[in-house]
C-alpha cells in the first residue's frame, strides 16, 4: 500500500467557523462586486472548502447606492418581478432601483451566484447589505475585504 497516497478531507457543517466581512461597494461594478462576495459567501476562498457544506463566511456591504453599471447598462438594464396574478409582470429600471432600494440590486446579483437548491438559500441569508457607510454588526467585529479590482471613483 502507497503511504505517500493524499487524503481528501470532507468538511463536516459542525467543524465550519464563520468569519464576517466588510466589504465598501463604493464604485465598483455590480457584477464584479457580486462575484467576490458570492465567492466568500460559498467559502470558495478557504482551502478546506467542500461544495455540500456550508463553510463560508458572513459578507457585509455598506454603500450599495454608490455601485455602478458600465456602458449603456444603466439605462437599459432592468429587473424583473412577477405578482403572480395574471400579467401581473413588473419590469424596474436599474436607475429607478438606485434611488429607491440600492441594496436590492446587489442582493439580486448576489443570489444569482450562488447554488440554485436549499444550500444556497441558507448562504444567501450570510448576506447583509446596507445603503449607506453605517451598519449594526460592529459586535461581530468584522474585518475588512480588501476586493482585487481597484474601485474607478
Amino acid at each position: 500500500m502507497d503511504t505517500s497516497a493524499k487524503i481528501t478531507t470532507s468538511l463536516r457543517t459542525e467543524d465550519t467557523q464563520h468569519a464576517w466581512w466588510v466589504v465598501d461597494a463604493t464604485g465598483q461594478t455590480v457584477g464584479r462586486l457580486a462575484t467576490q462576495v458570492a465567492r466568500i459567501i460559498r467559502g470558495k476562498h478557504k482551502p478546506s472548502f467542500t461544495p455540500h457544506v456550508d463553510c463560508g463566511d458572513f459578507v457585509i456591504v455598506i454603500n450599495a447606492d454608490r455601485v455602478k453599471l458600465t456602458g449603456k447598462r444603466e439605462e437599459q438594464k432592468e429587473y424583473f418581478h412577477n405578482t403572480l396574478y395574471p400579467g401581473g409582470g413588473r419590469f424596474r429600471k436599474f436607475r429607478d432601483l438606485i434611488k429607491d432600494k440600492p441594496e436590492e440590486i446587489v442582493e439580486l446579483a448576489v443570489k444569482g451566484m450562488l447554488p440554485k437548491n436549499s444550500l444556497g438559500r441558507v448562504m444567501h441569508k450570510k448576506l447583509k447589505v446596507y445603503a449607506g457607510a453605517e451598519h449594526p454588526h460592529a459586535a461581530q467585529q468584522p474585518s475588512v475585504y480588501e476586493l482585487p479590482y481597484p474601485s474607478n471613483q
